[in-house]
């Protein structure tokens, strides 16, 4: 048995099943808890997959290059084997500076990956969050029998959505608490604008973000929308941000004409990012499923900009219902088109969901979500740690599903 230990000054081990090669929304997620928890004074290693080459920063150690697969109709970028097992054992004995981690934190174990590999290894106090939202997942059944055992020694179960919480019941029983993913709302609050992205009467700009080779990420859905919407705001500019080079040429053939008012940016870095949102008078989101919660939806709303996304749970909830941003049919570009048209013709709607955004996405800023992530830190050390019993039944039940309200 383990000694426990309360929070003060803690050794933090995170996990990240993607690579680092092509961050997405879970790596962004592992990077700013970890730059959250030691802006806190807590020490962290992240161990992720990487190539030797690639930039990281540096709290992540590289577990070596990863294989794209199919993955939730998108493709994840995962290492596993003999080799990197070994990795993942190399660098759970070595802790931090040679002192064993307090918490090991696993992101996604169910992906065969590092995470699944450190949950087989680890002999910490293993804390877990689920991002993953599916009415019906293969891959979570696939993997359910590889580490059935295993789940015995998480210790406590964080959920980023409700219907990422949704899903990890469906699929694997028992429960989880619900932390949404975090947001440095002061940095997009305070992003400049650019002048070449800031709209006009005139000529409003409609910001698009997301790989646009992805179907589900919805671009096809926006393209649809355009000549509607051009029909009745001839001057609306379209910003489309996102990597996928095969995607603008077919998005250039579809549009004939019209494709002069779309601007490939190609991938933007994080202040580009934070400027395009700021800039831009409306933020579509048009993602036809595979959501678990939005993180781009609450970092638009915290730059200012209004939200137009398609109406899937996830969304909502992150939209608050409605009363943060705009919701249109899922999968309807003329739902699309007239919601959009709607709000370009309407100022004081818009002032309407920023004001309200404003104070929404308050809830959502790392502030916040890093204290819930500690709280299930001092639950999961104040527990009993030996491996096997009833461990995650003790420990959930030190508190509510939900930390730090319905977010």
């Amino acid at each position: 048995m383990r000694a426990t230990r309360r929070r003060g000054h803690l050794r933090v081990g995170i996990v990240c099943p993607y690579s680092f090669d092509a961050p997405g929304g879970v790596q962004f997620h592992v990077r700013d808890l970890a730059e959250a928890l030691q802006a806190a004074g807590h020490e962290v290693s992240v161990l992720a997959p990487s190539s030797d080459d690639t930039d990281l920063p540096d709290v992540v150690t590289a577990a070596g290059r990863a294989v794209p697969v199919p993955y939730n109709g998108s493709v994840a970028r995962l290492t596993f084997g003999p080799v990197t097992a070994t990795r993942v054992r190399r660098w759970l004995e070595a802790g931090i500076g040679g002192r064993p981690f307090d918490i090991v934190h696993l992101h996604e174990p169910m992906v065969p990956s590092l995470s699944m590999l450190a949950l087989w290894q680890a002999a910490e106090p293993v804390v877990a969050t689920f991002h993953t939202s599916q009415t019906r997942s293969r891959a979570l059944q696939v993997a359910y029998p590889l580490v059935r055992q295993s789940l015995e020694k998480i210790a406590a179960r964080i959920a980023v959505s409700e219907d990422a919480r949704r899903t990890l019941v469906d699929h694997l029983g028992g429960d989880a608490v619900v932390i949404p993913n975090g947001v440095y709302t002061d940095v997009f609050a305070s992003s400049p604008r650019r002048p070449e992205w800031t709209g006009t009467p005139q000529a409003p700009t409609v910001a698009f973000l997301g790989r646009l080779d992805e179907p589900r990420k919805g671009l096809d859905v926006l393209v649809r929308a355009i000549p509607g919407i051009l029909a009745q705001a001839p001057g609306t500019r379209f910003l489309v941000a996102g990597r996928g080079n095969g995607a603008v040429g077919e998005t250039r053939e579809a549009l004939g004409d019209l494709a002069a008012s779309v601007e490939f940016l190609g991938g933007v870095s994080d202040a580009d990012k934070a400027a395009l949102l700021a800039s831009a008078d409306l933020y579509v989101a048009p993602q036809t499923g595979g959501e678990s919660f939005g993180i781009v939806l609450v970092e638009a709303m915290a730059a200012g900009s209004v939200v137009v996304a398609s109406d899937l749970g996830a969304f909502q909830r992150v939209l608050d219902a409605g009363a943060a941003g705009a919701l249109f049919r899922t999968g309807d570009p003329d739902d699309l088109a007239a919601t959009v048209l709607a709000l370009l013709a309407d100022p004081a709607r818009r002032d309407a969901y920023r004001a309200h955004a404003e104070h929404w996405v308050q809830r959502f800023d790392w502030s916040g979500v890093t204290e819930q992530v500690l709280a299930v830190y001092d639950m999961t050390l104040a527990a009993d740690h030996a491996i096997g019993g009833d461990v995650v039944g003790r420990v959930m039940g030190l508190f509510p599903r939900r930390v730090g309200g319905d977010a």
